[in-house]
């Protein structure tokens, strides 16, 4: 059957989707955790239980990898780092960074500074920058960063 519908065994079996998802995380560690003895074994891999966990982002369509480019978000971001954004991750708050799809076609990472009904001010790290507040009928879309390499 699976040949003659073109399939290998992986991809019949993703087909399935009778399974529960599961959710991919990694141990988190607080700060004070990670410089006492004890936490880590001898390859510097978390050992023990209770850990918290982070969830890590699953892959869909809604994310999407950008390059930094500018240095308007420095020193947090800087030119030629790459951030993952979850667009379906529309509720962000005050503090949040985010990147900013406009009408006017600029696509923009910072800070949101403030949030209103009818406009969304956006800040940079860089004091050289001042914020900007943009209506909202003018972005097409706002998702958070949800990571970056650098």
């Amino acid at each position: 059957m699976l040949e003659v519908c073109n399939l290998s065994l992986a991809d019949f079996a993703t087909l399935a989707r009778d399974d529960a998802e599961r959710i991919e995380t990694i141990p988190l560690l607080g700060m004070a955790q990670a410089g006492q003895d004890g936490f880590f074994d001898d390859a510097g891999l978390p050992v023990g239980e209770g850990w918290e966990q982070t969830e890590l982002p699953r892959a869909s369509d809604s994310l999407l990898s950008l390059r930094i480019v500018g240095d308007s978000m420095a020193p947090v971001y800087r030119a030629g780092d790459r951030v993952i954004v979850d667009r379906e991750a529309r509720e962000v708050r005050r503090g949040d960074r985010v990147v900013v799809r406009t009408t006017g076609g600029e696509t923009l990472a910072k800070e949101v500074a403030a949030l209103t009904p009818q406009t969304v001010t956006l800040a940079s790290i860089n004091p050289a920058y001042p914020p900007r507040a943009v209506q909202r009928a003018d972005i097409l879309w706002m998702g958070r960063i949800l990571w970056v390499s650098q």
